[in-house]
């Protein structure tokens, strides 16, 4: 303040000495209990004021980006389970189908280890005829080779690829059990190239080409043969 300010200021009327002492040693104690003054302390609150107003858009802007995640994360799983049920459904067509055909009057079917969760599994049942059994680990080593193949050949026939490589899929497979395999196996070739690694010959005789090793005078050597 200057001299004018304190002049002007009004004077109690009951001031003395000790009254006034006594209200310095109090402004005094309160000064000291306010600690040391740091004469930065408003540039480091605007710039910490600064810095906090950044972190808050940053993490508006982070919000939002997990609402926008969140809620393409929501139509892809719908997508994905619409889908899923749709490929679910006609492959359950097909393997139905493909069952009866490689075991004559033979019921397979697809289903789910939890009808009310989509992604818990997929369970093949399997009733071939004059048998008591409905899963594949009670069947014969040929059986379980025939059902997992009308199984994938479901699959290739509801989603064709390009091409496929089957590597002695039929091996454990009996002469008319074969016969049925590469009677879908030939109607298959129309959708997709077939490359088959085997050494059944009715295998080969199916084919459209065959690679193979021989051996001539001690040497192998690669022979293709265009049928």
């Amino acid at each position: 303040m200057t001299v004018d300010q304190l002049l002007a200021r009004p004077v109690p009327a009951q001031a003395n000495r000790q009254s006034l002492l006594a209200a310095q040693a109090q402004a005094q104690q309160k000064v000291k209990e306010v600690g040391a003054v740091n004469p930065l302390a408003l540039e480091e609150y605007r710039a910490l004021q600064e810095r906090h107003s950044r972190l808050q858009e940053q993490l508006a802007d982070i919000k939002a980006s997990r609402a926008q995640v969140r809620q393409v994360m929501d139509q892809v799983g719908q997508q994905i389970e619409t889908s899923f049920e749709a490929a679910f459904q006609q492959i359950d067509q097909h393997f139905g189908r493909l069952f009866g055909r490689l075991f004559p009057q033979g019921t397979g079917r697809l289903l789910l280890a939890d009808p009310q969760d989509p992604y818990s599994g997929i369970d093949l049942e399997v009733k071939p005829a004059g048998k008591r059994v409905s899963r594949l680990s009670l069947l014969s080593g040929g059986e379980r080779s025939l059902a997992s193949l009308a199984f994938l050949l479901a699959i290739l026939l509801a989603c064709p690829a390009p091409f496929a490589v089957l590597d002695e899929v039929e091996a454990a497979l009996d002469d008319r059990n074969l016969a049925r395999l590469l009677d879908l196996i030939a109607e298959l070739k129309a959708e997709t190239q077939l490359i088959m690694i085997s050494h059944q010959r009715p295998t080969m005789q199916l084919a459209d080409a065959l690679y193979g090793i021989s051996m001539s005078q001690g040497v192998s050597q690669l022979v293709t043969q265009k049928l």
